[in-house]
């Protein structure tokens, strides 16, 4: 901090740091100047090494209770923070313009999806640099300057046979809601004093740096999402760091508002606490559903007694998951605060009519129950499947949202948040676990973050369920003093069963010609090496992300 005073958020001014001379930054040769240039670099190099100590203080402090948890301990809600929780406070007054956010559609960054979404007649649209967005070096720059086009209004594309996209007036777009990448994720492409830099201050920093002050003077901004959050502490740093950028950008205290993904089984503990940090700017809480199975599976993952069964059948109707979403929307009412609900993944079936409307039932249903049990509003990964989302939130919330709604006979505990739930693996489940693990990677590695698979929108949340159940049923199948894990047939769920489908793919997928299939041999490789590590890796884009460019 150089001695600096602090300011009224506790960080110091931006002009009390010293600027970096030029050799302690480095980025790729020929990055752009109207992207990264240097006063954009001057800001990244100022917060990285204001926030980079902290950053890494909290992901130590990751690996130290995963430790704990591999140990036996089991998550619970926190004694040291109990008087935020039974105490009586609300957050900030949400701004007009969410309000309302009865339907949000999600996607990357690229121009294409980004006019898409953004005329998609959607309330909002999350612009994603994480988890349908692979990062490599040209993404990541094309992304940022779309969206700076959208938010000037003069973003285009021209596609395929020529076909022209432009946005729609402003008040006819989707209001613009970015997602940086979460804090364990690096971006190699820029070091400063040879560190690598953070992924979610140079997603934030950057677009908050090209459009804070335009989005600011029109009421519509800027808005981030922040992911994979685990603790209050985590959600601090955050403050602090958007607090920054207000003070460096010339923007008032509070304008940049968040809304947090609750993804993580820490973070389900902690939800006052999160709210509480942030909440001069917090906006609201999202059911972030298929990061928080996964991070279920992460958590518990030395934990026999815990062992989820297939995808399909770990649905928003198993209790522990009934009463996370529960629990957040009591949490958020209580708070003044939005209660999202989480993302429908089906998306529309050409060619099979009676396939595509058992997916559009399903769709049905889930928002359904979100609308009923007091959600204010849903996410989709389809522009198709809008309609169908907002008639039902419409027909059920005539309001702007729901907060009135208090949901006081929600009684949630520890072991509601934790109950495991029931189910078997079936052989097409197993199969399909491995298949979308390859498809994914192999076209994440070729650069593409957001894949449909077999009727979903697969991106890295759902490939993360996938990659962790498998590594969870072949380490846990013979766990002594368990009965063997089987599959529904009788068919043990070994690393023979696992090799026997791996085998087949290739063939398969040379036929079907899926994106990134020269890679699919990497991908195989890959997989393997972490199937078979007698540790669950954290995340499968960490190693992944030393492959891409």
């Amino acid at each position: 901090m150089l001695g600096t005073p602090p300011t009224a958020h506790g960080v110091p001014s931006m002009s009390a740091v010293l600027k970096p001379a030029p050799e302690a930054v480095h980025c790729p040769a020929g990055a752009p100047d109207d992207v990264l240039g240097a006063p954009v670099l001057a800001l990244l190099t100022d917060l990285h090494r204001r926030f980079e100590p902290r950053r890494q203080s909290l992901l130590a402090a990751r690996e130290a209770r995963q430790a704990r948890f591999d140990a036996g301990e089991l998550p619970d809600f926190r004694a040291d923070t109990r008087a935020i929780r039974e105490s009586e406070w609300r957050v900030a007054p949400l701004p007009a313009a969410l309000q309302d956010r009865r339907v949000e559609i999600t996607g990357p960054v690229d121009p294409k999806m980004v006019i898409n979404a953004l005329n998609s007649g959607a309330n909002c649209y999350m612009a994603d640099f994480e988890d349908s967005t692979a990062p490599t070096w040209p993404n990541l720059i094309a992304g940022q300057r779309a969206l700076r086009d959208a938010v000037a209004g003069t973003l285009t594309f021209e596609g395929a046979g020529g076909k022209r996209y432009a946005l729609r007036p402003e008040a006819e777009r989707a209001v613009l809601i970015v997602r940086p990448r979460g804090w364990h994720l690096d971006e190699k492409h820029v070091l400063i004093d040879g560190v690598r830099l953070s992924g979610a201050l140079f997603d934030a920093a950057v677009f908050a740096f090209h459009n804070g002050k335009a989005l600011a003077a029109r009421d519509r901004g800027p808005y981030l999402y922040l992911p994979k959050l685990q603790s209050m502490e985590e959600a601090q740093l955050w403050d602090e760091v958007l607090a920054a950028l207000e003070k460096a950008l010339g923007l008032a205290a509070g304008t940049i508002k968040v809304t947090v993904l609750i993804e993580t089984l820490p973070a389900a503990f902690e939800m006052d606490e999160i709210l509480y940090a942030l909440r001069s700017r917090v906006a609201g809480l999202n059911c972030g559903r298929w990061d928080y199975i996964f991070s279920y599976i992460k958590t518990f993952r030395r934990h026999r007694d815990r062992v989820l069964p297939e995808r399909g059948q770990v649905t928003m109707t198993q209790p522990f998951l009934r009463a996370y979403s529960e629990l957040l929307i009591q949490t958020c009412h209580r708070r003044g605060a939005h209660a999202m609900g989480g993302m429908a993944a089906q998306i529309p079936i050409a060619g099979d009519a009676a396939a595509n409307e058992e997916a559009m039932a399903r769709v049905r249903a889930d928002k359904l129950r979100e609308v009923t049990a007091g959600h204010d509003g849903t996410w989709v990964a389809h522009p198709a499947l809008i309609p169908l989302a907002r008639a039902i939130f419409d027909e059920r919330m005539p309001t702007p949202h729901q907060q009135h709604v208090g949901r006081e006979d929600v009684l949630v505990g520890r072991d509601e948040l934790i109950a495991p739930p029931l189910g078997s693996i079936g052989r097409k489940g197993f199969e399909n676990n491995v298949e979308v693990c390859v498809r994914y990677l192999a076209a994440w590695l070729s650069g593409n973050g957001c894949v449909p698979i077999h009727g979903m929108m697969e991106d890295a949340a759902t490939a993360e369920i996938a990659r962790a159940q498998l590594w969870q049923w072949l380490h846990h199948a013979d766990a002594p003093g368990s009965e063997p894990l089987c599959l529904d047939d009788g068919t043990p769920v070994d690393f023979v069963l696992f090799e026997a489908v791996l085998l087949g793919l290739p063939s398969r997928l040379a036929r079907e010609r899926p994106p990134g299939l020269d890679r699919v041999p990497e991908a195989i490789g890959v997989l393997e090496r972490l199937t078979r590590a007698d540790v669950l890796a954290d995340f499968l884009t960490l190693p992944a992300y030393e492959r891409i460019d």
